[in-house]
């Protein structure tokens, strides 16, 4: 039995698994998390949202530390 984590390993998308890569992208889970929660592995989720067009670059995120 394959790991847990990658249980959807070579099967197609189903239309409820893109729209859920879509939301988790949008609420800027990261691409592991995601991986884990749909059971692919990173590359997975990195080729399916570049095919759908979802953007997996963290929002509301300041790229400067701004401690002092």
């Amino acid at each position: 039995m394959p790991p847990k984590s990658l249980r959807n390993s070579g099967k197609h998308w189903s239309p409820i698994d893109e729209n859920r890569l879509a939301q988790l992208a949008a609420g800027n889970t990261p691409t592991r998390v995601i991986g884990l929660k749909l059971g692919r592995s990173e590359n997975a989720i990195y080729s399916k949202a570049g095919e759908l067009g979802v953007s997996l670059e963290p929002t509301n995120q300041s790229p400067y530390n701004h401690r002092k």
